[in-house]
């Protein structure tokens, strides 16, 4: 049985206006659409789309007219994918560079292995920048180290998310925002690292397309 449709529409400020995206959407077949005013760089500062996630089920799909009106970076779309994936909730994209995404079909989970490959060399090189810098500061004695973070709760999040508690609650229980809730639970679900999320996706796509490009393997022996 299919589940419903939902749209989310969004602009960054509240001179702007949704209609178009709204009338894409309907036209796509959504059953419901979800507007927020709202700039962020996370699912934290988009209260409506955060509830909106909460809701969705297996079965449902979520629908935006572009990849900037869901996500503000590549990490950030996938994250939100993961989470929705997680749940049985299909994405599409209806204009992502002319095309349309859509994570039910190969071409969707393969436009999204792409992306994955692209964020995990994205975040090898932010790792080898920082771990320089890092060493620099040692060497003149000005490394502090790192500030508590939301991560230290994650035992928190955890023990919160396996007793059933909504990503919301667990968010103003622990003071801490409801994107850290969906980061935390999908590192631990994938394995805490970007390339989890890669392996994922790309096992996903082999499971359902059955080929894949050997060029696209990146050194890995296909089992």
């Amino acid at each position: 049985m299919s589940g419903k449709v939902f749209g989310y529409a969004r602009v960054s400020t509240t001179d702007q206006h949704t209609e178009a995206q709204e009338k894409a959407l309907r036209d796509a077949g959504c059953d419901s659409v979800v507007v927020e005013k709202a700039s962020a760089k996370d699912v934290e500062g988009r209260p409506k789309l955060g509830a909106l996630m909460e809701i969705l089920g297996e079965g449902d799909t979520l629908v935006v007219t572009k990849l900037d009106r869901l996500a503000r970076s590549t990490q950030d779309l996938l994250t939100i994918a993961d989470s929705l994936k997680a749940k049985g909730v299909g994405l599409r994209i209806l204009n992502m560079q002319g095309q349309e995404l859509d994570t039910s079909t190969p071409n969707g989970k393969f436009m999204l292995l792409i992306l994955a490959g692209v964020a995990e060399f994205e975040r090898e090189l932010m790792l080898e920048r920082q771990k320089e810098g890092i060493e620099e500061a040692k060497r003149k004695g000005k490394y502090k180290g790192r500030k508590p973070t939301a991560r230290q709760k994650a035992p928190e999040v955890l023990k919160l998310a396996e007793l059933g508690t909504p990503r919301k609650e667990i968010a103003q229980r622990l003071g801490i925002g409801v994107a850290s809730v969906y980061r935390i639970l999908s590192e631990h679900r994938e394995g805490c690292s970007g390339q989890a999320i890669l392996d994922s996706w790309l096992s996903d796509f082999s499971a359902s397309a059955g080929v894949l490009p050997s060029r696209y393997w990146c050194g890995r022996t296909k089992s």
